[in-house]
């Protein structure tokens, strides 16, 4: 099979193209190579892969990396909650405007691609899904501003006032992004569904949740936040946690997503749907900062400080019981090999902290308080 996957030099992408590579297809490669991304460094892929520099959205450049392709999939995307809420117009361009291209070219191949999977995000839920001891599961609004002023960060029943405790999000929860780059993801997801559908080309998106695992973008400061953290702690300065910490998410190997990847390239059972790529296991922010600074043997202490940002959620874990019964797929790496297997790569690593400067961008803007 020719498979091409946008994105391809990146994180998740360097370890899916490795995948394919090792499965026999042949595999192209379209990446901007963002600077913010990439740092100026060439990307790490199987001398057989094809890379082609460019936008997804450039039609000359989609038109050269999709011919003769038979799969597709489109991890290319502008990431980054905190960014996306100041650069409003570059996040809307470059993941919703040069998707719409790219699935324009797509559908005019001829032939065209037999598959395509799409990388959407948890980001499009907002808020997780809840429980309450007396009205059962709820999908609460955001947190209003006034709660959060007041430091107040768990959620409460909006009926009763109870405390609200997080549970596994399903697929069929209401969308509601609270941030640009979510609106963003949630529209990489209903243009290639809804795209596949009308052409007969099988589509699936994949909600992933928090990826971590080697290879991550240490310098880039708007990245998963494990990344941040080992930044900030391979340059002998302490984390920073927003809120109190205790917010949770579902952390996710990269081996698992690549896993599901690829069962998503062969399952007819999959075809139009959206499913969540996540554990089932929630993990505190704090513990992720904890767990990094034992790994790599320092004393370093996270800082609190009690600020919040806009287009922050609470807690957002994955139901993943849609996986499994349409793509036979579990997540298979615990978060304690998950994590081994990061501070290796750590050891030998070096990172440009970034955090202060894009902490000061959002607190200049009034997005952190």
């Amino acid at each position: 099979m020719k498979t091409l996957v946008t994105g391809g030099a990146g994180f998740i992408g360097t370890h899916l193209v490795e995948e394919l590579v090792r499965r026999g297809d042949e595999v192209v490669v379209l990446d901007s190579l963002e600077e913010q991304v990439h740092g100026g460094v060439d990307p790490q892929l199987p001398p057989s892969v094809e890379l082609i520099v460019g936008e997804v959205g450039n039609r000359n450049a989609a038109d050269r990396a999709l011919s003769g392709v038979d799969r597709v999939v489109h991890l290319a995307a502008a990431v980054g909650v905190g960014q996306s809420m100041y650069e409003i117009a570059r996040y809307t361009e470059r993941n919703t405007m040069q998707t719409a291209i790219f699935l324009e070219r797509l559908v005019a191949q001829r032939p065209m691609p037999t598959r395509l999977v799409v990388a959407s995000s948890m980001s499009i839920y907002g808020e997780g899904e809840y429980e309450c001891p007396e009205h059962g599961r709820l999908a609460p609004p955001p947190r209003p501003e006034e709660q959060l002023v007041a430091r107040q960060w768990e959620l409460s029943c909006p009926q009763c006032g109870s405390d609200l405790g997080p549970v596994g999000t399903r697929e069929s929860k209401s969308l509601i992004p609270t941030s640009i780059y979510a609106i963003t993801k949630r529209d990489h997801e209903e243009l290639s569904l809804v795209t596949g559908a009308a052409y007969g080309i099988p589509a699936v998106a994949l909600r992933f949740f928090n990826v971590y695992g080697p290879g991550q973008a240490l310098s880039n400061p708007y990245t998963g936040v494990a990344a941040i953290f080992a930044s900030r702690l391979l340059n002998g300065r302490p984390p920073v946690i927003f809120e109190d910490g205790e917010q949770s998410r579902d952390f996710t190997h990269v081996s698992d997503i690549v896993r599901a990847i690829i069962l998503s390239l062969e399952s007819e059972k999959a075809t139009g749907q959206a499913i969540n790529l996540g554990t089932g296991r929630p993990t505190t922010v704090v513990q992720i900062a904890q767990a990094l600074a034992a790994g790599l043997q320092t004393s370093i202490e996270p800082i609190r400080n009690g600020q919040y940002r806009a287009g922050d959620i609470r807690h957002c874990v994955a139901d993943p019981s849609r996986a499994r019964e349409l793509l036979g797929f579990e997540a298979a790496t615990t978060l304690e090999d998950g994590m081994r297997g990061l501070l290796e790569w750590l050891v030998d690593q070096e990172a440009v902290d970034r955090v202060d400067d894009a902490t000061r961008e959002l607190a200049a803007r009034g997005l952190a308080r």
